[in-house]
């Protein structure tokens, strides 16, 4: 078994099925198939289970799975390092990134590191933070750079960007007291709002909802939406207020929000550097997290 029939059957076992398989490796089925009957032949054992429409790991085939997941990373990170031992920098560096984050944090600063090594080339890849985790749990990406309430990232490596403080943000068209610049979590109970909703494997969840659930504070939620941008919009036509990290308002600069504090808010919201401290990070992600220094 060769390296490229390896990199095939673990395709096979991640896709399920191995019409899409042959797909994302751009071959035909048939000889995909074959492949994996060779290997089959090879080994003496069946490493699927086969219906009309999917493929199952036989335990023999999860056990190759382990190792050929581990062989495969193995071998990418030999690569890299082989290609960085070349005459200067170069490769490519995934970055993992809610879009706030994005906007805020990465486009300076991967600028300015291009100017200092030209032959880098950048993949940015975008989502929720429970998104971006995954990404880097399937090494998608070598880097992320999350937002969180909690430290939900402890087994990882880091680096704490900032942290800030959650803020009430209102349509400049109602009828608010100017002098009025702060308020108390019991106030929000007579305010409508527009909340940023989330999800990850256990359902839905906002974390400044449930904080006020424990505070036993009944909120009015009159809208809720996953995704920043469109909420902004919501709040700046009038149909409520919403909740979020202070930093968001430069991301989403509006003439129709002002912002209120939060005198008793228990959140604040981390902005973290993330990367998996079981894989070896190339050189390239080594001098990216030293720019955050």
């Amino acid at each position: 078994m060769d390296i490229r029939q390896l990199r095939y059957f673990v395709t096979v076992a991640n896709e399920g099925q191995i019409t899409r398989a042959a797909k994302k490796l751009n071959m035909a089925q048939p000889p995909l198939s074959h492949q994996l009957k060779i290997i089959e032949e090879q080994l003496g054992t069946a490493l699927f289970f086969r219906n009309s429409r999917s493929v199952e790991l036989t335990e023999a085939g999860q056990l190759l799975y382990q190792r050929a997941i581990s062989i495969l990373h193995q071998i990418d990170d030999t690569l890299i390092e082989v290609k960085e031992t070349g005459d200067g920098l170069r490769g490519q560096l995934s970055i993992g990134t809610a879009k706030t984050c994005a906007v805020s944090y990465l486009p300076d600063r991967i600028q300015a590191f291009l100017s200092k090594y030209p032959l880098i080339t950048f993949r940015v890849l975008d989502g929720h933070p429970y998104q971006v985790v995954k990404y880097v749990e399937e090494r998608l990406v070598e880097l992320a750079v999350v937002r969180f309430v909690s430290d939900l990232h402890l087994d990882y490596g880091s680096r704490t960007l900032q942290i800030e403080p959650y803020v009430l943000f209102v349509p400049s068209k109602w009828d608010w007291d100017p002098s009025r610049t702060s308020i108390s979590m019991k106030d929000l109970e007579d305010i409508p709002l527009v909340m940023v909703v989330r999800e990850n494997k256990y359902g839905k969840y906002s974390a400044f909802h449930d904080t006020c659930i424990k505070q036993g504070i009944k909120t009015n939620v009159v809208c809720e939406c996953h995704d920043v941008a469109i909420i902004f919009s919501f709040v700046a036509a009038g149909m409520g207020a919403t909740v979020l990290p202070k930093s968001t308002f430069s991301i989403h600069p509006l003439d129709d929000v002002k912002i209120v504090e939060i005198e008793d808010c228990p959140l604040y919201n981390k902005t973290t550097l993330i990367w998996d401290e079981k894989r070896p990070l190339s050189k390239v992600a080594q001098r990216f997290i030293e720019t955050f220094d």
